[in-house]
């Protein structure tokens, strides 16, 4: 339990004070690149904006990726289990996420025009839902045809079927994806805060820090940002260990 949260603090640590030491040996001004020992100022200063737009893109994430969550598993469960819905889902979700979605911003924003919530959770959920769909879809279609004969053979249903032997085995394989999809949540809900700004969440209070050429405000978002994933992150990794903690190989 120690090692589990000393060494990723130790590595943070470390970064910061790389990060410090590369600002220091360059002599850079902090209208250039500023430096970790220039971000509490800027945290204190706008702490009440903080609270507020890093709530504001924090429910918007959440709320995105546990659409994506519910579509995603919906769309692996019809790949896994169909190999027709596999072959003519595959190239379309391939290629909607080749797009780049800084493109759909635009498009979004016209569309629904006004609809700011509703446009940053659309594109929370439209940029993390194909990992999830993908690892379910593999993690069901590879499950051995042989359970699933014995069973069948023993009168289960698919229902059955999927609650007993699919569901487990698919587990490992949504817990890693889901760890992408956080990550890439956040991603989608601060492009439409900077691409498309409404003055809400923190994407909008790093396009203000750059207006004003405020270099230690941006740098603070980013890491307040880096410290939402985090915590995300690690939410995911204990669901992880309550539901499909048998999975976890014992390290020495």
């Amino acid at each position: 339990m120690f090692r589990n949260i000393a060494v990723p603090l130790a590595a943070i640590l470390a970064f910061l004070l790389f990060w410090e030491g590369i600002v220091w040996i360059n002599d850079w001004p902090n209208y250039k690149m500023a430096s970790p020992s220039d971000l509490p100022p800027a945290f204190y200063k706008f702490r009440w904006l903080f609270l507020e737009m890093g709530w504001q893109t924090l429910w918007r994430t959440v709320a995105g990726l546990g659409l994506a969550v519910l579509v995603g598993t919906l769309l692996g469960m019809a790949m896994g289990f169909s190999r027709i819905a596999r072959d003519a889902l595959y190239p379309l979700l391939v290629g909607f996420n080749a797009i780049p979605k800084a493109t759909l911003v635009p498009v979004i924003a016209l569309l629904f025009i006004g609809q700011h919530d509703f446009n940053t959770v659309l594109m929370a959920f439209m940029i993390s839902f194909f990992p999830i769909a993908v690892s379910v879809g593999i993690g069901l279609s590879t499950l051995e045809p042989e359970y699933r004969d014995i069973l069948r053979a023993l009168g289960a249903s698919k229902v059955t079927i999927f609650r007993k032997i699919a569901l487990p085995k698919t587990l490992p394989e949504f817990f890693g994806a889901l760890k992408v999809s956080v990550t890439l949540a956040f991603i989608g809900t601060n492009l439409v805060e900077i691409v498309s700004p409404h003055g809400r969440g923190l994407g909008a209070l790093f396009k203000s820090g750059e207006t004003n050429g405020d270099y230690p405000l941006m740098f603070a978002v980013l890491i307040a940002l880096a410290f939402l994933g985090i915590v995300l992150y690690y939410a995911v990794v204990a669901l992880e260990r309550i539901f499909a903690g048998w999975a976890e190989r014992p390290q020495s």
